[in-house]
């Protein structure tokens, strides 16, 4: 495992269990969106909800960050479906596929990382778990956005079925509506984090 994390000694048994995390409007947080530099690299998270897809390798984190605040100024919870992303709007649904055997989930982005040049996204023990890939440590997988539209679709079809079209308008945050609380990225930013190989 990278440095002291992994998993706990004696993680739930009921992890299977554990619901996907369910799409919802919410407004984005202008502090864990504005641009932030990290292991000498620039960022420019999205400014809005908008229509993104992505291959890349996943990775994962979780005791060594368990109970610590993220960007979003949530607590991160290993055994809940968040995931951690550069870019993607914070907060923000995601659907992520392993693209080695077909297995979904769909989290939420409330944390930035991770900053591997590598790695796309950072996601939870437990969504990591449910995609298959604890063991491997990392995976090559499909990132997806839920956009506005799409959600009352996911919570109709669910998330296995035919993906809605993403050519629909996009729905962007202001500062008039947007939340007015939470840590810079930078603040709370992660070097590497996650389980890598």
């Amino acid at each position: 495992y990278y440095q002291d994390d992994g998993p706990e000694d004696s993680p739930p048994e009921d992890l299977a269990s554990i619901p996907d995390a369910e799409p919802q409007v919410e407004r984005l947080n202008p502090f864990a969106n504005r641009p932030y530099t990290a292991l000498g690299q620039t960022y420019t998270p999205m400014q809005e909800l908008k229509p993104y897809s992505k291959e890349g390798r996943a990775s994962w984190y979780g005791k060594k960050f368990h109970g610590k605040r993220t960007s979003s100024g949530d607590i991160y919870d290993m055994y809940r479906m968040t995931a951690a992303h550069p870019t993607l709007p914070i907060p923000s649904y995601a659907r992520v596929t392993n693209l080695a055997n077909n297995q979904t989930v769909v989290v939420r982005i409330n944390d930035r990382g991770p900053f591997h040049r590598e790695r796309l996204i950072d996601l939870s023990y437990t969504a990591a778990w449910k995609l298959g890939y604890i063991n491997q440590g990392s995976a090559s997988v499909l990132v997806e956005s839920i956009v506005p539209e799409e959600i009352e679709l996911v919570k109709q079809i669910g998330k296995d079925k035919p993906r809605p079209s993403k050519t629909t308008a996009v729905a962007t945050a202001t500062p008039s509506t947007a939340a007015t609380t939470g840590p810079t990225p930078q603040a709370d930013a992660k070097p590497d984090s996650g389980v890598y190989l």
